[in-house]
């Protein structure tokens, strides 16, 4: 009996340098220049960057001025999110006139389940450059695109065809294609994992398939099960329409070291209030914070604690940030990038236990400004942070 994993039509759909391609549309005379998106000044990040960039050794999440050091020639963009998220809504658009199966991963990559679509749109390799043709036609962007037979496999097929390419994976050649790779390419083997299986002469995708899997067990614990089958193309995981955020987060980027503790409390108050908004927006509680502080020298480090009750009030999430903060802080720490996570969503709502409401006034408080803001907009929040300065560099993100 065939196994029916092996007879999915899956695509991975991935942007060609996102951000970047975006506003070439608009520019297109930089076409085939080095072009970086990100804010020029101060020590933010490169967001997305030309692939004549990428050939000079430029990043994502690489500092600006390092990346300006690799690609001086470069001409630097600052990012339009809004307007990216508006392309990405249009690019989902797309995936989904072909099927309703439709995961999306990120703002420019998603995984396509097309395998009800076949009778009506052809052969997978039609309808992946059919995908193509549509987002050069309607969009003016390029996508690589895999096809594989499952998600693991059209996810590395994806990468290989980058930039603007495309390539198929047909299933009967699934594991050939599979141990040709270097054990890096395996989901879930990052530079720990890849050294410890080196120290054991696994160096290849078809090693890690030819070891027995007590032997990746006592290597690598539970995970060494997973990686065998993923050595030899099983994946039987479905594409999810549906996908739950599990955390939301904000972080921000000084422009200079911050050595003052009130400057970060009332930096992470700023922070716990944009979470708590976002977590409203989804109807959603954490039950976790975390925070991220990243010290002058670049050592990072992260703490978190569990609420008594899951909350999506920025006054809780602030005060548990706050806490473990000054937990962490020494005197003379200097702090160049501070962070907010909630974490372990749950749409349940904790019950207020005590006879003390302020939790609960200020969470009726922050319900009335999100119906402020929605009505009319501008800034709506405590005094505080209401003082009009730019605090810069900052970014935020969803896992």
């Amino acid at each position: 009996m065939a196994n029916p994993a092996r007879e999915r039509a899956i695509l991975h759909v991935d942007m060609d340098a996102f951000f970047v391609s975006v506003e070439l549309r608009e520019r297109p005379e930089l076409r085939g220049r080095q072009v970086i998106v990100g804010a020029p000044e101060g020590r933010s990040v490169v967001l997305s960057a030309s692939y004549e960039c990428r050939r000079l050794g430029v990043k994502s999440a690489m500092p600006m001025a390092a990346a300006l050091r690799m690609a001086p020639q470069a001409v630097v963009i600052p990012p339009q999110q809004r307007v990216y998220s508006a392309v990405s809504q249009q690019i989902m658009a797309v995936f989904r006139s072909i099927t309703p199966t439709v995961q999306q991963v990120s703002v420019d990559e998603a995984f396509l389940d097309v395998t009800g679509s076949l009778r009506r749109l052809g052969a997978p390799p039609q309808i992946a450059q059919d995908i193509r043709d549509a987002l050069r036609r309607e969009l003016d962007l390029p996508a690589s695109v895999g096809v594989a037979r499952n998600m693991f496999v059209a996810k590395i097929a994806s990468t290989r065809a980058k930039p603007d390419g495309l390539l198929v994976v047909p299933p009967a050649r699934t594991v050939e294609f599979l141990h040709e790779l270097p054990v890096s390419a395996l989901w879930g083997v990052g530079r720990k994992t890849e050294e410890t299986l080196a120290t054991a002469g696994l160096t290849t995708v078809r090693d890690v398939a030819q070891t027995p899997v007590p032997t990746l067990t006592r290597l690598l614990g539970t995970a060494g099960a997973h990686l065998h089958d993923l050595a030899w193309g099983i994946d039987d995981r479905p594409v999810s329409p549906h996908r739950e955020e599990k955390s939301l987060g904000a972080e921000e980027t000084f422009a200079r070291d911050v050595d003052d503790p009130e400057r970060l409390h009332s930096e992470l108050l700023r922070l716990a209030y944009r979470v708590a908004e976002r977590l409203r927006g989804i109807g959603k509680n954490a039950q976790t914070v975390a925070i991220k502080v990243r010290y002058e020298d670049f050592r990072t480090v992260t703490r978190s604690r569990t609420l008594v009750q899951p909350s999506s009030s920025a006054v809780t999430l602030a005060r548990a940030a706050t806490d473990l903060l000054d937990a962490l802080l020494r005197p003379g720490d200097r702090i160049r990038l501070i962070g907010l996570r909630a974490e372990n969503l749950t749409a349940e709502k904790g019950f207020q236990l005590s006879i003390d409401r302020a939790d609960a006034n200020w969470e009726q408080a922050q319900q009335a400004m999100d119906r402020i803001k929605a009505k009319l907009g501008g800034q709506v929040g405590p005094a505080s942070l209401l003082d009009g300065r730019r605090r810069g560099g900052g970014c935020e993100g969803a896992q």
